[in-house]
């Protein structure tokens, strides 16, 4: 190659690599945040617990003490039962708002967008507090079914048990199955859905067909932030359930705070993790073979 030639030949460009000690904070934060906290969460899980505190002794007593027990067991399917409750409600509640606040636009969508927003901006204790003046005996719901007569006394059972339990979490976990199903929607090119109706398609059918797999990652995404945050409730459990509505995750607190037993409360922690990771694992393995006899992948 000629000197000329060399000079106009473009100039390979290598590309800049990033440098791997800019992970290390992060790394570094997880590791100490994370994995250590869940390691000796797994570690203390296998020790035993009494008057005098809680020792190193490995045994598996408190592993089988969770699943001989039907109170524990039945504990764990009773959260889990309420976790798919949730986000399937949530989830029905939520794509319309979504689908709506995507088709807005100007100033009706900056209001829309401040409504979703604004409950949020209180205290999570006070988002879920607020639903006891509203669902008690003397609250505001009783209140105006007196006031139009449909009942002659207050009902007492809408507070304190699971139903309570269901509408405060879908209530505060909203906004995070619609923000994901929202950002979905508004990448949706909306020439699709145009010419879907142009070719005669119903509404259904342009929902079903084009509509909804389209905004599949983003409802995948908010069922399971929604699903991951109603197995490790707590607070609106304590708050609206009473001895009915309690979940797992009060249970795991009353071990390490009202019964002192640090490590059977551990085990409880432990097996929670587990058996959420086990349904995601065998959720996330279905979705990729339908993907593939679908053609999707």
């Amino acid at each position: 190659m000629t000197p000329l030639a060399a000079a106009r030949a473009p100039m390979a460009v290598k590309p800049i690599g990033r440098p791997a000690w800019l992970l290390a904070p992060g790394v570094m934060w997880l590791f100490v945040f994370m994995i250590i906290p869940v390691a000796f969460t797994v570690v203390v899980s296998f020790w035993s617990s009494g008057y005098f505190g809680t020792k190193p002794d490995f045994t598996f007593k408190n592993y089988l003490k969770l699943f001989q027990s039907p109170l524990y067991s039945g504990q764990l399917i009773k959260t889990l039962r309420i976790s798919l409750e949730v986000t399937v409600l949530s989830l029905v509640l939520s794509y319309p708002i979504a689908y709506l606040l995507s088709r807005a636009r100007g100033a009706i969508k900056l209001v829309m967008l401040v409504l979703l927003f604004l409950p949020f901006w209180a205290s999570y204790v006070v988002r879920a507090f607020v639903w006891l003046p509203i669902l008690g005996r003397h609250g505001v719901l009783n209140s105006l079914l007196m006031g139009m007569g449909l009942i002659d006394t207050p009902i007492d059972g809408l507070l304190y048990n699971e139903g309570a339990v269901l509408v405060g979490l879908v209530y505060v976990y909203t906004l995070f199955m619609t923000l994901p199903i929202y950002l979905s929607i508004e990448r949706i090119d909306k020439g699709l859905i145009e010419a879907a109706a142009d070719l005669g398609a119903r509404p259904f059918s342009i929902f079903w067909r084009v509509l909804l797999p389209l905004s599949w990652p983003g409802v995948v995404s908010g069922c399971i932030m929604v699903f991951l945050l109603t197995m490790s409730a707590y607070v609106t459990p304590q708050l609206l359930g009473g001895p009915k509505g309690i979940l797992y995750g009060n249970v795991i607190a009353s071990q390490f705070l009202g019964n002192n037993d640090w490590a059977f409360g551990a085990a409880l922690a432990v097996a929670l993790v587990v058996i959420t990771v086990l349904l995601f694992m065998l959720v996330g393995r279905k979705m990729k073979i339908e993907q593939v006899f679908t053609g999707g992948g």
